[in-house]
């Protein structure tokens, strides 16, 4: 089914920025999407418009209760000029999962594909070149009812948002230090922790600031029953090759399925490399660590697409991964996609879509 937006240009073009010093986040493009949703007409009057603040309500509930939810994609150009989205179905269905645990209501996954691609070519001159750069896409859906009690709201909005973008970590395709949080925890099972809701990214940033000045650049999280178990970093999936093995956590309902997460294990197993999904704690890292079979450690997300690690802290013991540098996975891991999502290699797994 096709869907019509209604189109609204911003006569108020923005200068773009320059494709050399993006950051991340930073910049944001001249339109939005913007959908409403109420009980009787469910989602409806889908329209792209010029980006500006929204005016809401002070007693919206996503303000007091953090009823809301988000996804994180992207879009590039690929050398023939093409515009193409890395696997947004899946992102669109992942969002409707974080849905359906935070009691909003379901959208129409055809809907919100639709909305991010034509809101995408919309804005396609905004999509920079350069290696590292991208076009980050973020649907979000928030609650909207100015409403005082805690209830589940009636009403919602869903936004489309674009922003040009370079690496999300400075170091790039270097490898990041990583603090092992003991302390404070992020998520439990049952909990909220396999969504992209906001209270999950509140719930870090703590760890985050404290670890950040001690000189790491991330937190990684141990489970939240023993603190044994290793569970994510704030940004990203983690995978370790101990001995030739690749192993991530398993999805135990307080971590994220990571879109980049499956791409990369699926690229993996064709390759012959024995992946496992499993419980792996903090001390069988440090024991292979210390007998010297842990060979490589990385990070998985969108922002990031794949993040080397070369040094773990974990209660002040020091865990230095394969002498701090990039290993040979990690990089043909990010060279395999990277140069997938810009058309210059074969796109086999049909992950691309094409912005027409």
């Amino acid at each position: 089914m096709a869907y019509t937006f209604t189109f609204e240009p911003n006569n108020a073009p923005k200068q773009k920025p320059d494709s050399n010093k993006l950051g991340f986040g930073q910049y944001f493009t001249d339109h939005m999407f913007i959908a409403d949703y109420n009980l009787q007409h469910g989602w409806h009057e889908g329209r792209i418009v010029p980006y500006a603040p929204l005016l809401m309500d002070p007693a919206s509930m996503v303000l007091h209760y953090s009823q809301t939810i988000f996804e994180g994609l992207k879009a590039y150009k690929t050398t023939d000029g093409k515009v193409v989205i890395f696997r947004p179905e899946r992102n669109i269905e992942r969002l409707n999962i974080s849905g359906v645990r935070m009691g909003i209501p379901p959208i129409d996954e055809e809907f919100a594909l639709q909305a991010v691609m034509q809101l995408v070519n919309t804005d396609k001159d905004w999509i920079p070149t350069g290696e590292e750069n991208s076009l980050y896409i973020r649907p979000f859906i928030i609650a909207t009812d100015p409403f005082l009690g805690v209830r589940p709201s009636d009403t919602y909005k869903f936004i489309v948002i674009l922003s040009p973008v370079g690496a999300y970590y400075p170091e790039g395709i270097n490898p990041i230090k990583i603090y092992v949080e003991s302390e404070y925890v992020r998520a439990v099972r049952g909990g909220v922790g396999f969504t992209k809701t906001g209270g999950n990214y509140a719930a870090s940033l703590k760890a985050q600031m404290e670890s950040k000045d001690k000189g790491y650049t991330q937190v990684l999280w141990l489970d939240g029953c023993e603190k044994k178990y290793i569970e994510e970093v704030g940004s990203m999936n983690v995978f370790f090759k101990i001995n030739g093995e690749v192993i991530t956590p398993s999805l135990e309902g307080s971590i994220l399925a990571g879109v980049t997460r499956n791409s990369v294990m699926t690229l993996m197993k064709d390759w012959g490399m024995q992946v496992t999904e499993r419980q792996i704690s903090i001390e069988e890292v440090y024991e292979a660590y210390q007998n010297g079979t842990l060979e490589e450690m990385f990070g998985t997300g969108t922002a990031a697409v794949i993040s080397p690690v070369g040094e773990l802290n974990w209660d002040g013991k020091g865990i230095v991964i394969n002498n701090g540098k990039t290993g040979d996975l990690s990089h043909k891991l990010y060279d395999t996609i990277t140069k997938m999502q810009r058309g210059l290699v074969e796109d086999s797994y049909n992950w691309l879509t094409t912005v027409e």
